[in-house]
Formats: structure tokens, sequence, C-alpha cells
């Protein structure tokens, strides 16, 4: 039976993904505080007094076994730097979406995303035995939009009005996704490629 373990901590090149827990707030609060990334409408960062509530809902989600989210750990100062889920999971399908995906903002553009890619993907398809994995990004998330074009995936389509921002707009969603066949026959290798010659900037 397809099942994803939400207690499972991932680990390597250079940071760990551990399970998210109410004791995480104080270190995710200053992550976002880096760069005040609750101020752009079109991501899922909150508002530092409504962090505690933010990582209640990833929990509940998880319970319902439809989220798995975790913290970003950055292994060689120690500090958590963000936070990323599996979410949207599909047993019958063996499908995972990877998304609620945040990094302060001094991480940004470094090799974190690639690793933190890299672990999930390698998660997904080589223990898990996921048939594709998917991403989905705000319409106007160009950047966000730009990062997983550049791990290979595929885009799918873009469902309009799919769901409402935070200021209230309405936001159409740009799907990607990867399935195991391209993760096998050159993804992988890609990313881990970019990983060691030092290009795995998001």
């Amino acid at each position: 039976m397809f099942r994803v373990d939400p207690t499972v901590t991932l680990e390597g090149r250079g940071i760990r993904l551990e399970p998210l827990g109410a004791e995480h707030e104080p270190a995710l609060r200053a992550a976002a505080a880096d760069g005040e990334l609750w101020t752009l409408h079109f991501t899922s960062v909150p508002e530092p007094e409504k962090t505690l509530l933010y990582i209640e809902a990833a929990l509940a989600d998880c319970a319902k076994g439809i989220r798995v989210p975790w913290v970003v750990r950055e292994l060689k100062g120690g500090q958590v730097i963000g936070s990323t889920s599996y979410h949207d999971i599909v047993p019958a399908t063996r499908r995972v979406e990877i998304g609620y995906t945040w990094y302060a903002r001094s991480w940004q553009r470094t090799h974190v995303n690639t690793a933190c890619k890299l672990r999930l993907l390698e998660h997904a398809f080589d223990t898990l035995g996921c048939s594709v994995v998917g991403w989905r990004t705000d319409n106007l998330n160009l950047r966000s939009q730009a990062a997983i074009e550049r791990l290979g995936a595929r885009k799918d389509g873009v469902i309009r009005r799919q769901s409402a921002r935070r200021d209230g707009t309405f936001r159409d969603t740009v799907m990607y996704s990867v399935t195991d066949e391209e993760w096998r026959e050159s993804i992988r290798s890609r990313l881990a490629g970019r990983l060691s010659r030092g290009t795995g900037n998001p």
C-alpha cells in the first residue's frame, strides 16, 4: 500500500528536512523575517503572529494524510531557513506534489532549492515508488515557474481561478510534473550534475 511516512527525516547535500513541529515556530518566524516574505501576496509564508497557526494547519493536513511538512535546516550553520512539503497525496496513482516551499531571502538563489528538490525527488521516486511528482505555482510567481522549469519539470497547463490569494484576488495556477520515467532517464543525473558543478541555483 502506498503511504508517505510523516516522521521521515531527509538529509543530504548540506541540508536536512526535519518533520515540522510546534517547536520550530521561533525558527520559522525568524526565517520568514529575512526578507519579510509574508508581504509577497503569491506565497504561503505566514505573517509573524500567524506562524503557529500555519504550523497547526500543516499538522492537521498531515493527520488527514494529505500533506507531509518539513522545515529546511542548513547543516553548516545549523539554522532553519525555510519549509517545504509533500501535499495533495493521491495513493491510487502514487502521486505527490511538492509545494508550500519557501526559503529565507538570504538563502534564495543558492544551492538550497536544488538540494532540497533533489532529495525530495529521490525519496518520492526511489523510496516511495511514486509514478509522478507535481508542482503548482501562482501564474504571477515567475521566479517560482522558472525554478521549477530548471528542474526539468514539464508544464501541464493552467487552472484558471483555481484559488484565492491572501489579498482576495483569484489565482490562476500553473501545473507542472515529472514522471518516474523522466526521473530515471534524465532528471536525476541532471540535478546531481548541477550540484556537483556548483550551479544548483534555483
